[in-house]
């Protein structure tokens, strides 16, 4: 006689998973060539609510600096949905699989992607955008024209 045992753990939250600072530098490429870098800082930090996060990047460029300061929500923990919350009436919805969340949404006629994959201590995040590209009735094409890059380092938990 043989028993199965199973045990279901809750899944760790995406945002719990990146709590802490992380530091690195954005390529950002045109047309397949490297235009600019900047230096980027990340603050991902919990809320006093539990399936939200702060989400603050830092853009530390000499000339034009910036600061995103956005919250991550956790939509439905049963499919892995989560908003990027602009703080301004925008959301962008995010999936999270197997360590990484991905979003795709267009604005103004400009698609673009986005992902963030957490590897051990880096954390990964990518953004492309293009057109839309004339084609048949079946498929849609669209251009990747441009493409920024940071590899984070955590640097403090």
């Amino acid at each position: 006689m043989s028993f199965f045992t199973s045990s279901v753990c809750a899944q760790e939250r995406f945002g719990d998973k990146c709590i802490g600072k992380w530091e690195g530098t954005m390529y950002i490429y045109g047309k397949g060539q490297l235009r600019d870098s900047v230096l980027v800082e990340l603050d991902v930090q919990k809320t006093n609510q539990p399936n939200i996060w702060t989400w603050k990047t830092s853009y530390l460029s000499k000339t034009m600096p910036m600061v995103k300061d956005y919250k991550l929500v956790l939509k439905d923990s049963a499919t892995q949905t989560y908003a990027t919350d602009e703080n301004n009436g925008i959301e962008l919805m995010n999936y999270y699989f197997n360590n990484k969340l991905y979003s795709v949404f267009e604005t103004h006629g400009v698609m673009l992607t986005s992902s963030y994959e957490l590897k051990a201590d880096q954390l990964i995040f990518e953004v492309s955008s293009g057109k839309k590209i004339e084609g048949n009735n079946e498929v849609v094409n669209y251009s990747v024209i441009n493409l920024q890059k940071v590899v984070f380092n955590r640097v403090k938990y």
